[in-house]
């Protein structure tokens, strides 16, 4: 079954809403909502492959970083990793 859609407004810049439109009239996308919404949707896939890969990086290298290397690396960096 379809889920509902919920609207929402946004702002955006008149240069990515031109674009937007561009690729509606193009064929490129049923609509500026579709669109959006396959942009959003791509994003988060982005971000759960990406915390996937951390976790998997983390598990190989025998966990998150303890505080004594959190401490060696803020030391080598200059501070900056703190």
């Amino acid at each position: 079954m379809k889920q509902p859609k919920v609207k929402v407004a946004v702002s955006l810049s008149p240069d990515v809403v031109a674009q937007l439109r561009a690729a509606v009239a193009d064929g490129r996308a049923r609509s500026v909502s579709a669109y959006v919404e396959h942009a959003v949707r791509g994003q988060f896939a982005a971000e759960a492959e990406f915390d996937t890969v951390i976790e998997e990086m983390l598990a190989a290298s025998g966990g998150p970083p303890t505080d004594r290397e959190r401490a060696e690396a803020a030391s080598l960096l200059g501070d900056t990793a703190a």
